[in-house]
């Protein structure tokens, strides 16, 4: 019998972290954006299906921290560093943030995806984390799986196939 790869699910507005050789998945990316951080030397890394990009506009009571790009970010490292993970070999691989309606009006509340990436991409520098690959923007939808062992973000994007980053 074959010997099976436990796969861990993130959901929406969430994190989760894993160690090889298990997998991450999380689906339904539109305009939200998956940020995957991972230590290479151990073997560590962590998820999170960011949906907004700021909590300073949520209400406070309740927060859900790993729905925003500067929430999610600081606690993902966080959660990788109390596995022994270290900020300072951190890389990442960012996916999603689709613009997935088209506006006659270019209203800026509406542009959620294109926000996404770019509060993400301030946080990862911010961090000192540098991107090692991206696939973001357009208008389809993702499904992103990572190979802890193979440092592989395997992407399936709605109607245009399979590939990995």
């Amino acid at each position: 019998m074959d010997n099976v790869i436990p796969v861990t699910k993130v959901g929406i507005a969430e994190l989760k972290t894993g160690k090889a050789p298990e997998r991450l998945r999380t689906s339904g990316l539109g305009s939200c954006v998956g940020v995957v951080l991972y230590d290479e030397l151990k073997g560590i890394a962590g998820m999170a299906h960011i949906m907004l990009p700021d909590s300073s506009m949520a209400r406070k009571v309740d927060l859900n921290r790993a729905k925003y790009a500067d929430t999610a970010i600081d606690d993902l490292v966080e959660e990788i560093s109390k596995k022994g993970g270290s900020l300072y070999r951190m890389k990442a691989k960012i996916a999603g943030g689709a613009q997935m309606f088209a506006f006659s009006s270019a209203s800026d509340l509406m542009r959620i995806g294109p926000k996404n990436i770019e509060a993400v991409k301030r946080k990862l520098i911010e961090k000192n984390i540098s991107i090692e690959s991206e696939d973001v923007g357009g208008k389809n939808g993702r499904t992103l799986e990572f190979d802890i062992v193979k440092l592989n973000l395997h992407i399936r994007k709605v109607n245009q196939g399979e590939y990995t980053i």
